[in-house]
């Protein structure tokens, strides 16, 4: 795999697979050696080698630029809350181990009313349960709590005006990584660490075979 010639879906299938829980790189070897790249194809494949090898990195400067956005925006942490929850209500297994958690707490204090959280009976078509089911939070329709979280963090977002101090922080944190991504010489490291994906993809379209 040639990194001048790996496309951004590419990149970003390739941060999909790899281990977030990796440590950051220490912030001695972060902040150093900058140089300008000499040509475009040049600093394309640096960009693309840096964004990887630095991932957990850059994601921990967005994250703390955010911080640093909210802090000025307090009801805009509850408002981005509630919308990454509304936008996480929309994937199945969350869902649905959402419902069971909120169920099998509520069921302790209030047995009946854990009763009626319980999602309704999967329709049965031709002696068989039918494979296109409805995903149910907490006995109601999955719309309806992405509808009211979706709606109150709207209303929050308005309130705190607090929208556009957090997307101008993501701005600074985006441009900040693309800067150093462009500027940072990749060291043997990070080069080491491109050979080693290269044979991977070698590997893996060899066993594709």
């Amino acid at each position: 795999m040639d990194w001048g010639n790996v496309t951004a879906e590419d990149l970003i299938d390739a941060l999909r697979e790899v281990d977030w829980s990796s440590p950051p790189r220490p912030l001695a070897e972060f902040f150093s050696r900058f140089t300008v790249p000499r040509s475009s194809s040049k600093w394309n494949s640096r960009l693309k080698c840096n964004l990887y090898y630095y991932r957990t990195n850059y994601f921990l400067l967005i994250v703390s630029v955010l911080i640093l956005g909210f802090l000025r925006r307090p009801l805009a942490i509850v408002a981005a809350l509630l919308t990454a929850l509304s936008i996480a209500f929309l994937n199945d297994s969350f869902a649905g181990t959402f419902s069971e958690k909120v169920t099998r707490t509520v069921r302790q204090f209030s047995p009946h009313l854990a009763a009626k959280m319980r999602p309704p009976l999967t329709p049965v078509i031709r002696g068989r349960p039918s494979a296109k089911r409805a995903i149910y939070i907490c006995g109601r329709p999955r719309w309806v709590f992405v509808l009211v979280f979706s709606s109150a963090s709207f209303f929050l977002w308005f309130v705190s005006a607090g929208l556009l101090t957090v997307l101008w922080a993501l701005a600074i944190g985006l441009l900040a990584t693309i800067l150093h991504a462009s500027f940072r010489t990749p060291n043997l490291k990070a080069r080491l660490n491109t050979f080693r994906e290269e044979f991977r993809a070698v590997w893996r379209n060899y066993s594709e075979l």
